[in-house]
């Protein structure tokens, strides 16, 4: 007994489809059969076949990069007018960091 087919209609951006499409075909598989391969995963592993996650805010991305690299702690100091004044020799990456970024 065969089993009914049907379609999905789903919307995908133009050039994602394009390089999916390339790379499926250079693996020897079409569209169609990457799709259902994709929907018996789901079944079989009663999942996604992957881990979403949640794109970090800049803020988030700034903080991970800092803990990442582990800087050490430096005591900044300021001018009347709030300025911060770092020493080059003694500190030379918040510096670079100050100035550059």
């Amino acid at each position: 007994m065969t089993n009914a087919k049907t379609n999905i209609n789903v919307k995908i951006d133009s050039k994602i489809k394009e390089q999916a499409a390339q790379l499926l075909g250079r693996m020897g598989i079409d569209q169609t059969t990457a799709i259902d391969m994709f929907f018996r995963q789901i079944i079989a592993e009663r999942r996604l076949p992957f881990q979403p996650t949640v794109n970090l805010t800049l803020d988030e991305q700034i903080i991970a990069a800092a803990v990442k690299r582990n800087p050490k702690m430096v005591e900044l100091k300021t001018d009347a007018d709030g300025n911060i004044h770092i020493d080059k020799e003694k500190n030379p990456e918040v510096y670079d960091w100050a100035v550059n970024g």
